[in-house]
């Protein structure tokens, strides 16, 4: 796992120039990266979410497109449009900005759910089709999603279809004191972003994608994962719980962790620590829940606390399997 664990470290430690003191933010975006999966970055605005998306991009090497959405735009300007040409008499496709290996969708919640559904072949079959021809999309292919939950205004909720095709969902929050006055030092003459560079490159992404498909995971962790998860379908408190896509997720996410981890195998601590991170956006809270301020944080550590979690020597040694 020693391809994994380099370009997790380079990735994290190059993003982490420009993005100060929110190392673990950063890992689970490129751990999202590295098993194919899209990240919702969510938080008030000037917390850096669209500096981590270029950052990103940036050091991965990967080609780049930002897409502001806003409530005029429309589908056909997200994956592009078929032009007839008079010359050749014929319709030519003109590519989107979707056609990019890192799509910033910056404010996406500011879109109409029309325009937001042109991202859902996109992000869950890497492919788009329009006027009945499918377009590939190049690999690696990822949507770092940003949105302001505070400002309502305009806005237009995520369909639970979309939110449930984002892997992760991060929230970056406010710097304390020490990392904050490190950020002035680095930004006071310019910023870090213009003198960043490539770790990395999609061919090396694309060979720790398949590096990840060989970490074990044993049939008891599986079966723990998925009972975490139907567990989120049962709690009074929950209306709606996280769907099947939340498991292979989560099974993935954990994986991804292992590796990043130097590991050739998955242990209860990855699931656990991800959780959180991956099933949170996916539950919707009751109405009662939510003003009794109950979070899905929350309901995911209770699930965390009463669910038995295999013998961490079975998981490792693939005794019993």
């Amino acid at each position: 796992m020693g391809l994994v664990q380099g370009v997790v470290r380079r990735l994290v430690a190059s993003v982490g120039t420009v993005i100060v003191g929110k190392e673990p933010e950063v890992e689970l975006c490129v751990l999202a990266l590295l098993c194919g999966g899209h990240v919702l970055i969510e938080d008030v605005p000037g917390v850096g979410k669209t500096m981590l998306a270029k950052a990103m991009a940036r050091a991965t090497g990967c080609d780049f497109e930002r897409l502001q959405f806003t409530p005029d735009l429309l589908p056909g300007d997200v994956t592009g449009v078929s032009v007839f040409n008079m010359k050749t008499s014929e319709f030519e496709f003109r590519r989107g900005p979707i056609f990019a290996q890192v799509l910033l969708a910056d404010e996406i919640n500011r879109a109409t759910p029309k325009t937001q559904s042109a991202l859902l072949e996109a992000m869950e079959e890497g492919q788009v089709t329009v006027d009945g021809v499918t377009h590939p999309l190049p690999a690696p292919f990822i949507v770092l999603a940003t949105q302001n939950p505070i400002e309502l205004g305009g806005t237009f909720p995520l369909p639970e279809a979309q939110v449930d095709r984002f892997l992760v969902k991060v929230n970056l929050g406010y710097l304390p004191l020490a990392d904050e006055v490190a950020m002035l030092d680095r930004f006071q003459r310019e910023s870090p972003l213009d003198s960043l560079e490539a770790v990395t490159d999609s061919d090396e992404i694309e060979a720790c994608r398949q590096q990840l498909q060989t970490v074990w995971c044993h049939h008891s962790l599986k079966q723990y994962c998925v009972r975490v998860v139907q567990r989120t379908r049962d709690h009074t408190d929950v209306a709606l719980g996280a769907s099947p896509r939340g498991s292979l997720g989560l099974l993935h996410a954990s994986q991804a962790l292992a590796a990043a981890q130097g590991r050739e195998y998955v242990t209860p601590d990855d699931i656990k620590v991800l959780a959180r991170r991956v099933l949170g956006h996916r539950i919707v809270l009751r109405a009662n829940a939510e003003l009794r301020g109950v979070t899905t944080a929350q309901v995911i550590d209770e699930i965390l606390a009463d669910e038995a979690v295999p013998a961490e020597r079975q998981a490792m040694t693939g005794e019993g399997s």
